[in-house]
């Protein structure tokens, strides 16, 4: 794990906008994510949970999970897109 020095901001990179903490869980024939996600800006606080039987099943699942707040999925998505420049 990585100690509290290792996660301190670097001066050249953008403000953080949001968080996501995600615990995974496998037996080798199913595995299970859970987390939460949190907009740094509104303080919009989302649970997360996936179920797969493979990676891509389980990403897609996350994925899936990740957008169903609203809010919160306008607020990542807006985060994302690179902003329009200004004439």
């Amino acid at each position: 794990m990585a100690d509290d020095d290792s996660l301190a901001p670097q001066s050249d990179e953008p403000p953080v906008v949001a968080r996501l903490v995600v615990e995974i869980r496998s037996d080798g024939s199913r595995t299970i994510a859970r987390g939460a996600m949190e907009d740094a800006i509104t303080g919009e606080k989302v649970a997360i949970e996936a179920r797969g039987t493979s990676p891509l099943s389980l990403a897609l699942g996350l994925a899936k999970s990740m957008t169903r707040g609203r809010a919160f999925a306008r607020s990542a998505v807006r985060a994302i897109l690179p902003r329009p420049r200004k004439k």
